[in-house]
């Protein structure tokens, strides 16, 4: 790992730590294989347990910004759970590869999983937004030469994703304030 690279992940993990103070923080260096290894060499997911700030569990990338980065701007992103899985860490896996390999994620974009969230969920899309659980505080991280900007995945299902493409994102959003979603429940019903 290259100094600035190093230095750009410690930065998030910093700040993840920062934020989220008197929570656990667990760090699991994540070996994505050797054929996709090349893409986020440096992946490190950070599990924060709950505590003071939060109830539930928070997955967040750490390597995303340091493989994609372009004039100090690039991405990290956090899942919100309802327990501490090793499902989580392996989607927020996923996504940083899904990110970093050739399908770069930003606000209002969505990825399928290709299966359930867990297992009996209907939600089997992560839709990317701004990290509404946790505010900018959290979205907003600086980092040596610059800045990344920690987004929110949250599981959505086929129907609320096909509803986005129809209506937008800001419609589907209104949906999840007036059904008053629990984002962490993997079992919640369909908005749409």
């Amino acid at each position: 790992m290259s100094d600035a690279r190093l230095l750009a992940v410690e930065a998030v993990e910093s700040h993840v730590r920062a934020f989220f103070v008197g929570h656990s923080v667990e760090v699991v260096d994540y070996d994505l294989g050797p054929e996709r290894r090349e893409v986020v060499p440096d992946l490190r997911v950070l599990v924060v347990g709950p505590g003071p700030r939060c109830d539930s569990w928070a997955y967040v990338t750490a390597g995303c910004w340091a493989a994609m980065e372009k004039d100090g701007q690039g991405l990290e992103f956090v899942m919100t759970a309802h327990v501490r899985d090793q499902r989580f860490i392996e989607l927020m896996a996923m996504t940083a590869y899904y990110h970093c390999g050739g399908h770069q994620l930003d606000v209002e974009h969505s990825m399928p999983i290709g299966e359930p969230w867990v297992p009996g969920s209907t939600c089997d899309h992560l839709l990317i937004s701004l990290p509404y659980l946790h505010g900018p505080d959290l979205e907003h991280c600086p980092l040596p030469g610059g800045h990344a900007r920690i987004l929110w995945t949250l599981p959505v299902t086929t129907a609320e994703i096909e509803f986005r493409r129809r209506h937008g994102h800001e419609a589907l959003e209104q949906l999840f304030d007036e059904a008053e979603i629990i984002p962490t429940d993997p079992f919640r019903a369909s908005v749409a």
